[in-house]
C-alpha cells in the first residue's frame, strides 16, 4: 500500500495517491478528473478552482488536516485580490498535495457540465397561488375623515376584491405613501393570502397598474442535485429550468456520509447548511439570469427534500437521522420568510417545505404522491423514486404504504471506474450484439451510435469522457443478456463469453467499452468491482419495493411508474434484466420525470394541493426496511441478475436470458484463484 497522501476527488469520487507537492490540478489531470484549466498552470485563467474539505470522513476512511494543502501563495493572493476568490476556494494549480485531502471540484470548474436532467414535466395544474397580484383605487385623505394611507388601502382591497383585513411589512409601509401619490391613488400589490404560520398580508407595491408579473420557484433539493423550476404566478408557466450539483457532495455521495461528517466534525452541520445554502442561491442567481428578471420578483417557493437534506437546509443537525428510531425534529409541513434561511429572493418571499412521511420517506416522496397521487389509482401502482436515496410507494385507493431505500451514488456515477455524471460525452445508451458481443453506444450531445456514420464529427467538440448512470444500466443489462456477466454478477473470460473485449484484470476479468487511448482519451471499461456497485444498488431499490409487496400481500404489480431523474432516461427493458423493478408489462412501466419537482410546482400554484398532501401524508404508511427481517432475505435475493429466486416470467418472454456460469471452468488461473479464496 502506498505510503503517499490520498486524494479524493468529489463529486467524481475519483481517488489516487499522490507524492507531497504534487498540485492539485496534476492530480485531477492523471486520474481522468474534470478540472478545467487553460493557462497553463500559471493561475491566470482562474478555471481550476477547487473548494478543499477538512475535518473526518468516514466513509474514505480518512482524517483531513488543515495543512493537507499548501499554504495560500502569493499568484492565489494577487488573483484574489484582482478578481476575487470565493471564501474556502483554492486555484488547483497553485495549491500543493501534502497529506489525505478531499477536494470538491465546483460546477463551474468543469469542462463537462453537469446535465442536471430535471426538466419541468407537462401537467395541468388548478391555479390557486398563495401570492397574487391586485390593483386597486384607493381613496384620497380626508381631513374630516381621518384614517392612515394603509387603512384605506387594506378597505378598498376589501371592497373591490373581498380579501379579508390586511397587514403590511414595514418596507411596504417605507414606500406606501409614495407610491400611492406617484400613482394618482392607483396602485398594485402583491398579496400573500396567509396560511397556518402567516396572517394575511401586502408584501409589495407599485404605482399605478404594474404591467409586470410576479414569480415563484418550485425546488427539488436532492443529495446529488438541486433543481427549480421558474414559475410565473399569474399563468402557471414555467418560465425557466435550472439546476447544479449539490455542493455537499464533498462531505460525501450519501446521506449517511453525511450525517457521519456532522457526528464526527463539531462544526459539520453548520458547515453542510452552509454550503447547501449557497448552493441554492448560486442557483437563484442562475435561473433569474437565464430568464432575465429581477430576483426580487421571486416572492414564493415551495421546497421538497429528503428527510436529511430537510435538516441540514433547515440548519438542523440531522444527528438523529443516523439511528434508530429515525426521530425527525418535526414531519410537519413548515411555512417561513426566505430571510430566515439566507436566500436571496424577494425580502418578504414565503417559503413552504412540504410535509415528511416519516424518518427516511421525506417532502420528496410527499412531492411525488401528490403528482401522481396512488391514492387515488384503481389499480396498484408501484412509484419508484430512483437516486441516490430511492423512496418507493406502493398503493392504490384503499392503501398507500412508503419506504425509502440506501441505493447509494452508483446510478449517478460515482464509485463507478469510468463513471461520471451526466455530461455532453458520457455514454448514455449500450447495445451489445448477442453474436460478435462487441458493444455501440450512443453519448450525451449526439443521437449518432459509434458505429454509424457521422459519429466521430458529431462527438469532436465533447469526445468521449466516460459513462453515466443511464449507460451504466444499459451496459451491465446488456452484458447479462450477451452471456458476458452470468446471474451471480461474474465476468467470463474471453474464451467463456465469446467476446474478444473481456480481459484478464487482476484477479477478475474486465470487459472494454471503449479504448481511446490511441488518440489520448480514456479507456472505458466496465470491470467486476462496477458490477458489484451495480448489483448492490439495484438489490436495495428492488428488495424495497419486494417488502412492501409482501406487507400489502401481493405478487405483482398492475403498472410500475419510473420517478426521478433517472426516470425518463431508464429503459425499462435494462432496468427489468438488471432486476431493478418487479416483472411486468413493459407497456405498463412509464416514465414520470420529475415527479418531486412536479409535486412541488403542484404545491406552489395551488394553495389547496397543500392542504391535500398534509392530509395524504398521515393516511400513507411508513415501512422501516432497517427493522424488517425480510428485506436482508430480499436483498440477498435480488443481488443476482436480475434475481436468485424470482422468475420473472412476463421478462424472460421478451428477452432471453443465458443460463451461464463463469465461477467454473476457463483454465488453470481461475483454477488456482478459486482454491486461493
Amino acid at each position: 500500500m502506498s505510503n503517499d497522501p490520498l486524494v479524493i476527488f468529489t463529486p467524481s469520487g475519483k481517488r489516487g495517491n499522490f507524492a507531497v507537492g504534487t498540485p492539485v490540478l496534476t492530480a485531477a489531470r492523471q486520474l481522468g478528473v474534470d478540472l478545467d484549466s487553460v493557462c497553463g498552470g500559471r493561475g491566470i485563467c482562474s478555471k481550476c478552482q477547487i473548494t478543499p474539505s477538512y475535518g473526518e470522513f468516514p466513509k474514505h476512511g480518512v482524517t483531513v488536516a488543515e495543512t493537507a494543502l499548501s499554504e495560500w501563495n502569493s499568484v492565489e493572493q494577487r488573483y484574489d485580490d484582482k478578481r476575487g476568490l470565493k471564501k474556502g476556494r483554492r486555484l488547483g494549480c497553485q495549491a500543493t498535495i501534502q497529506s489525505d485531502i478531499v477536494i470538491d471540484v465546483p460546477a463551474e470548474s468543469q469542462v463537462h457540465k453537469q446535465v442536471v436532467r430535471k426538466r419541468a414535466e407537462a401537467r395541468d395544474i388548478t391555479m390557486n397561488p398563495s401570492t397574487r397580484l391586485y390593483y386597486v383605487e384607493v381613496a384620497e385623505p380626508d381631513m374630516h375623515d381621518p384614517s392612515g394611507d394603509l387603512e384605506r388601502l387594506v378597505a378598498a382591497l376589501r371592497r373591490d376584491w373581498d380579501l379579508p383585513d390586511l397587514e403590511a411589512d414595514l418596507r411596504v409601509l417605507t414606500t406606501l405613501q409614495s407610491a400611492l401619490r406617484k400613482g394618482d391613488w392607483k396602485v398594485t400589490v402583491t398579496v400573500h393570502l396567509g396560511d397556518a404560520v402567516f396572517s394575511p398580508r401586502i408584501i409589495e407595491i407599485w404605482p399605478g397598474f404594474y404591467e409586470g408579473t410576479i414569480y415563484g420557484l418550485a425546488v427539488d433539493l436532492g443529495s446529488t442535485t438541486i433543481a427549480a423550476h421558474l414559475c410565473d404566478l399569474r399563468t402557471g408557466e414555467v418560465i425557466a429550468s435550472s439546476g447544479i450539483m449539490n455542493p455537499q457532495i464533498r462531505f460525501g455521495e450519501d446521506l449517511m456520509s453525511r450525517v457521519s461528517y456532522g457526528m464526527m466534525n463539531p462544526t459539520g452541520s453548520d458547515e453542510m447548511t452552509r454550503a447547501v445554502r449557497e448552493g441554492m442561491n448560486a442557483l437563484f442567481v442562475q435561473i433569474a439570469a437565464e430568464a432575465e428578471i429581477d430576483r426580487d420578483l421571486i416572492m414564493d417557493a415551495v421546497f421538497v427534500c429528503n428527510p436529511v437534506m430537510h435538516h441540514l437546509f433547515l440548519g438542523i443537525d440531522a444527528y438523529e437521522l443516523g439511528q434508530a428510531p429515525f426521530a425527525l425534529a418535526t414531519s410537519d409541513a413548515i411555512s417561513l420568510r426566505a430571510l430566515e434561511l439566507d436566500l436571496n429572493l424577494h425580502p418578504a418571499a414565503r417559503v413552504y417545505l412540504l410535509p415528511c412521511i416519516a424518518g427516511h420517506v421525506g417532502a420528496d416522496a410527499a412531492a411525488v404522491a401528490l403528482s401522481e397521487a396512488p391514492d387515488k389509482s384503481d389499480d396498484l401502482v408501484l412509484v419508484v423514486d430512483v437516486g441516490t436515496n430511492a423512496e418507493i410507494i406502493l398503493g392504490n385507493k384503499d392503501k398507500v404504504l412508503a419506504c425509502s431505500s440506501p441505493t447509494g451514488p452508483a446510478f449517478e456515477g460515482a464509485q463507478i471506474s469510468s463513471g461520471q455524471r451526466a455530461a455532453p460525452g458520457a455514454i448514455e445508451h449500450v447495445q451489445i450484439d448477442p453474436v460478435t458481443k462487441l458493444p455501440r453506444f450512443q453519448v450525451i450531445g449526439s443521437d449518432i451510435w459509434s458505429d454509424e456514420d457521422g459519429f466521430d464529427a458529431a462527438i469532436a467538440q465533447t469526445g468521449i469522457t466516460g459513462i453515466c448512470g443511464s449507460g451504466i444500466i444499459e451496459v451491465v443489462a446488456e452484458m447479462r443478456l450477451a452471456g458476458i456477466v452470468d446471474g451471480p454478477g461474474l465476468i467470463g473470460s474471453a474464451e467463456q463469453t465469446g467476446s474478444p473485449n473481456c480481459f484478464e484484470d487482476g484477479r477478475t476479468n474486465s470487459y472494454l467499452l471503449y479504448d481511446g487511448t490511441p488518440d489520448g482519451g480514456p479507456k472505458i471499461t466496465v470491470t467486476n468491482t462496477d458490477i458489484r456497485q451495480i448489483q448492490m444498488a439495484k438489490a436495495a431499490l428492488y428488495s424495497g419495493a419486494r417488502l412492501l409487496m409482501d406487507k400489502f400481500g401481493v405478487d405483482h404489480v398492475d403498472r410500475v411508474v419510473l420517478a426521478g431523474a433517472f426516470g425518463a432516461h431508464i429503459s425499462p427493458k435494462h432496468a427489468m434484466v438488471l432486476g431493478m423493478i418487479p416483472d411486468a408489462p413493459l407497456d405498463k412501466v412509464t416514465s414520470a420525470g420529475n415527479a418531486a419537482g412536479t409535486g412541488a410546482r403542484i404545491a406552489l400554484l395551488n394553495t389547496g394541493a397543500r392542504r391535500e398532501i398534509e392530509q395524504v401524508v398521515h393516511n400513507i404508511h411508513k415501512i422501516e426496511t432497517a427493522i424488517e427481517p425480510r428485506f436482508q432475505e430480499h436483498f440477498v435475493n435480488a443481488s443476482a441478475i436480475p434475481n436468485a429466486v424470482e422468475p420473472f416470467p412476463i421478462l424472460k418472454s421478451i428477452v432471453t436470458i443465458p443460463d451461464v456460469t463463469h465461477n467454473t471452468g476457463g483454465g488453470e488461473r481461475k483454477s488456482r484463484r478459486r482454491r486461493a479464496r
